[in-house]
């Protein structure tokens, strides 16, 4: 078993910054595809970015020059820097972890965390 705790949603003007942090623990050796999805009113969850196993990255196109993802390994985290942040970002942020990359990126992934919501005001 893998868990997965985020932290650092909240609310924001327009134009604004916020990072994401996901911590893991448990079983974390079989994790090799981690990611963030979000998920607004109303809509699907989507895809934001993500690792692939081979360390590449991944990332939706509406977040694309705006989000960055990056991980430290030492201490287990996955963080998702959010920069020039829009109304349309308004959702709540997933961390996601797998073993296969495939099935993350199709939203089967195995282990999620709880969520954290992120309110971008305009």
């Amino acid at each position: 078993q893998v868990q997965l705790v985020e932290s650092g949603g909240g609310l924001v003007q327009a134009g604004g910054s916020l990072r994401l942090s996901c911590k893991a623990s448990g079983s974390i050796f079989s994790i090799s595809a981690m990611g963030w999805y979000r998920q607004a009113p109303g809509k699907q969850r989507e895809l934001v970015a993500a690792f692939t196993p081979g360390g590449s990255t991944n990332y939706a196109d509406s977040v694309l020059g705006r989000f960055t993802i990056s991980r430290d390994n030492a201490k287990n985290t996955v963080d998702l820097q959010m920069n020039s942040l829009k109304a349309e970002d308004t959702a709540v942020y997933y961390c996601a972890a797998d073993p296969r990359y495939d099935r993350l990126a199709a939203g089967g992934a195995i282990y999620w965390g709880q969520g954290t919501q992120v309110t971008v005001s305009s």
